[in-house]
């Protein structure tokens, strides 16, 4: 078992970082000026500008 890499508004982060928001399908629907977000583990993901997308961790 690992951690979600994706996650929905409401959700806390697992760790500290940036994180993007991309599409449902990331690795062909690229999103323009996606927000990014720095949170600590324990942060709530804030709302996302589009209810397909969700936030994921930059590296």
């Amino acid at each position: 078992m690992g951690e979600w890499t994706e996650f929905r508004e409401g959700d806390r982060a697992p760790n500290d970082g940036v994180y993007i928001e991309i599409g449902e399908a990331s690795f062909h629907m690229g999103v323009n000026n996606p927000q990014k977000v720095r949170l600590a583990k324990g942060d709530k993901f804030p709302a996302l500008s589009n209810k397909d997308r969700k936030w994921k961790r930059m590296h």
